[in-house]
């Protein structure tokens, strides 16, 4: 199975107002590979949104290495990681993090735009098939305030896709919604991972991490251990999730 993300001994500091470090990350080993769903738990404050961050090239990691689709991230130049972060990975947050000024369709469209690796009559024709896979074709000309918590996450999966990435990371990508919008977002990440593309989340949400097949505990900056389910079926949720949480107890969470 190919290997989309390799992280080895990441570590990530910061200088809290010229005092000692602050290690938020220690030593960070993590593999993913092609076609994975997974998830990552833990406390407030233990380093998972800082985990995210770092590997993906949102942020600059103080040592160690993280390569994506074997590309080393340390020896890139900004224009580079950006071109990679542009190209290669799709990003979801908790906030849907669309530009007011742009309607909802153009919202999606724009950074394929950006990137110039196809005509701008296919990329249309992406973001439409996104839309209408999605159920949100009719809102296409709407701006933000005209559209629910629940369809602009949607839109939001629609941005992430719309350059084919390679993985996708999403950081509490449901933690803003009500419980039928996050089920009906968690079941578009499933049908989108189904489809072979790679998906790493952050979440507080049992429900959430149950429907993934590999889970990761973190505590105070480091992964201190996993727990694997195997890709969701129709009949075994309530199985997976009373497995998840006795293994969140014996973890103290």
């Amino acid at each position: 199975m190919k290997k989309i993300l390799e992280v080895k001994q990441v570590n990530k500091t910061y200088s809290m107002d010229g005092n000692a470090n602050y290690h938020v990350l220690k030593n960070i080993d993590l593999e993913v590979y092609e076609g994975e769903f997974v998830s990552v738990m833990g406390p407030s404050g233990s380093g998972k949104s800082t985990l995210l961050y770092n590997i993906s090239g949102m942020d600059q990691m103080s040592s160690g290495s993280v390569k994506i689709d074997s590309k080393e991230l340390s020896c890139m130049k900004e224009e580079e990681l950006a071109k990679l972060r542009l190209t290669e990975i799709g990003f979801i947050f908790q906030q849907s993090n669309l530009l007011r000024n742009l309607n909802l369709f153009d919202n999606i469209i724009l950074s394929a735009y950006l990137a110039k690796c196809e005509s701008k009559k296919i990329v249309n024709k992406r973001a439409l098939e996104l839309m209408e896979n999605m159920g949100i074709s009719d809102i296409a000309s709407h701006y933000i305030t005209e559209a629910s918590g629940g369809q602009l996450q949607r839109i939001s999966i629609c941005r992430a896709l719309i350059n084919n990435p390679n993985i996708i990371f999403a950081d509490e990508p449901t933690g803003a919604l009500n419980l039928k919008s996050t089920e009906e977002v968690m079941q578009i990440l499933l049908n989108i991972n189904r489809d072979g593309t790679t998906i790493m989340l952050v979440t507080h949400d049992v429900k959430v991490a149950a429907k993934t097949e590999r889970i990761l505990f973190m505590a105070d900056g480091e992964i201190v251990s996993e727990i694997q389910l195997g890709k969701l079926r129709n009949d075994d949720l309530k199985a997976r999730e009373e497995k998840l949480l006795n293994w969140l107890a014996v973890l103290g969470f």
